[in-house]
């Protein structure tokens, strides 16, 4: 029995799934996730200032940030600069604290008065930064 082309009077229903424009869909799925994960931020992006000496701490303090725009967060929450003492006594009464990450670009203007209003309410201000890479090349 040989194979016969499909033709318009034929009463034969064809029993194949043509998955040609599924695969072509789920290909255009995949090219939009991959664009879109690129996208999406995860977190505040705070890029701290480079110093020679970093001291590790594990005291257990909420960290305060500053972004580029000048806006503050405690942790993840917007703050204001004058709620940032009573929060970091909440979160640790014994002994409050906070690790203040702010962006490399942002005006003293605004680091000041977040440093100040802590020292004035007792609150210990530790400053985040970077490790300074050195080039063993360079000869001071």
């Amino acid at each position: 029995m040989a194979l016969q082309p499909n033709t318009p009077d034929s009463d034969d229903a064809i029993a194949e799934i043509n998955i040609t424009p599924f695969v072509d869909v789920v290909l255009v799925l995949l090219i939009i996730f991959m664009i879109t994960a690129g996208v999406v931020e995860f977190g505040l992006e705070i890029d701290v200032p480079r110093t020679r000496e970093v001291a590790t701490s594990d005291k257990d303090f909420a960290y305060v940030n500053i972004t580029s725009k000048g806006e503050l967060f405690f942790g993840d929450d917007p703050v204001s600069v004058y709620d940032i003492a009573e929060l970091a006594k909440e979160k640790n009464p014994s002994q409050p604290g906070i690790y203040l990450r702010a962006h490399r670009t942002t005006p003293w203007e605004i680091v000041a008065p977040v440093i100040a209003e802590c020292g004035v309410n007792k609150v210990n201000v530790n400053v985040v930064t970077k490790p300074l890479v050195r080039d063993p090349r360079v000869r001071r």
